[in-house]
């Protein structure tokens, strides 16, 4: 890794399809709403790994090795827009004993809009910018994984009896899909796909995951705190009555509120020490996507002590909407209930700059795709829903919960 990086950043001209520009193979991109940045190419001018065992959580190993990296750092902004300038594109993993690297991957060249303006940022001597051609349509399949539909129902049933035995108060299990999709696949559209099909989302690839996440961990821009709390999933109805009762049905359910209540003191209590005027709605609303509601809430507050957004990844993780409450005993537990590592699923995804400004979500309704698999064999690839377990959850219940958030992935893929 060079010790120092020469960055450049020029505003150009307007870009219409941010995608036309990354790697069909390893796509780099954080898109919301039309608004986004990604990596032109494949060139990358540094790489922070952390893997498991190597002392504090990877979240702060990352934060320090970013420091290092930025202070060196010669950068010459004249956009500044945010994801302008250094930024490094993050996926850290949801568990600090998973097998899986946490990874900072910061691009040679990145190809940015944000409201009406577009830029290109360049390190040291990087290649010419240029559009790559989509290659044809594909399609994957995806089937059950490690974790069978029946075996869920009976690690649900596990977790209720630990519940009410007053071992923990909530438990968010998941469950996988495994597949391949065909060699050579341009994953650009799938994400393309997830970022039209559900623009409200972040819609994110980074090192061979790919999903598009509802669910706000933090931001951090000019001293200002922002974070979204989803606890609490029905499905839409086939129509719009249908779409009344289930909406009424999630407002009004005491297993819901519940739950998301414990996610929302969670973040609270662990924002507290970091940040002053912290602000966060005294009753949930109702976010409507393409297939579900959830419940959501939304926290504000200002930064008190000059730490960067991957500092702020560090003290949240992990959620009590992607762990449970207490944390330490829901991690034990989902090591015990689900036979497979979740990697980097539910862990955190998002993006951070030279001035630890960033936005981070949690890895929702995404998949792990093996980049690295021979060149003519087919990709594998493993998608991860999950659900959270409180006293009254139903089996059956949560599992067609998962299977209403595999939707959006296995039809992209389809």
């Amino acid at each position: 890794m060079s010790n120092s990086l020469v960055v450049q950043t020029r505003e150009i001209e307007p870009v219409e399809d941010l995608l036309a520009y990354a790697d069909p193979e390893a796509p780099l991109a954080w898109l919301r709403r039309g608004d986004g940045f990604v990596a032109a190419g494949s060139g990358v001018a540094a790489v922070i790994r952390v893997a498991a065992g190597e002392g504090s959580s990877r979240a702060a190993i990352a934060a320090e090795s970013w420091r290092r990296l930025c202070a060196d750092a010669e950068i010459d902004d004249t956009v500044k827009l945010p994801g302008s300038g250094l930024v490094a594109f993050g996926a850290l993993t949801f568990d600090e004993d998973s097998a899986a690297d946490s990874i900072l991957v910061v691009p040679s060249v990145i190809v940015g809009k944000r409201n009406g303006r577009s830029w290109i940022t360049r390190i040291g001597d990087a290649a010419p910018l240029a559009e790559r051609e989509y290659g044809p349509h594909w399609a994957g399949t995806v089937g059950p994984g490690a974790q069978t539909p029946e075996g869920y129902q009976a690690s649900v049933g596990a977790a209720l009896e630990r519940i009410g035995a007053g071992e923990l108060s909530k438990v968010v299990l998941a469950r996988d899909l495994a597949g391949t999709i065909p060699a050579g696949s341009d994953l650009r559209r799938l994400v393309r796909a997830l970022s039209t099909g559900y623009p409200d989302t972040w819609t994110f690839a980074v090192d061979g995951l790919i999903g598009a996440s509802p669910e706000t961990l933090v931001t951090a821009q000019q001293g200002t705190v922002t974070a979204r709390v989803l606890a609490g999933t029905i499905g839409r109805g086939a129509d719009p009555d249908a779409d009344t009762v289930a909406s009424a049905a999630l407002a009004s359910s005491t297993k819901d509120l519940d739950e998301h209540q414990y996610a929302v003191q969670s973040l609270l209590v662990a924002l507290r020490p970091h940040v002053r005027a912290l602000a966060a709605s005294e009753q949930p609303f109702l976010l409507k996507l393409p297939n579900l509601f959830h419940l959501a809430t939304d926290v504000e507050g200002e930064l008190s002590d000059g730490e960067s957004a991957l500092d702020l990844v560090g003290a949240l993780h992990p959620t009590a909407a992607v762990a449970g409450t207490p944390t330490d005993v829901a991690i034990a537990a989902i090591r015990e209930l689900e036979p497979f590592d979740r990697g980097r699923y539910a862990g955190p995804v998002g993006w951070v700059d030279a001035a630890g400004d960033g936005e981070w979500a949690i890895a929702l309704r995404c998949a792990q795709f093996d980049t690295d698999a021979d060149a003519d064999a087919p990709i594998a690839v493993t998608a991860y829903a999950g659900a959270g377990i409180v006293a009254g959850s139903d089996p059956e219940t949560e599992l067609l919960e998962t299977r209403v958030k595999f939707r959006p992935l296995v039809d992209a893929l389809a």
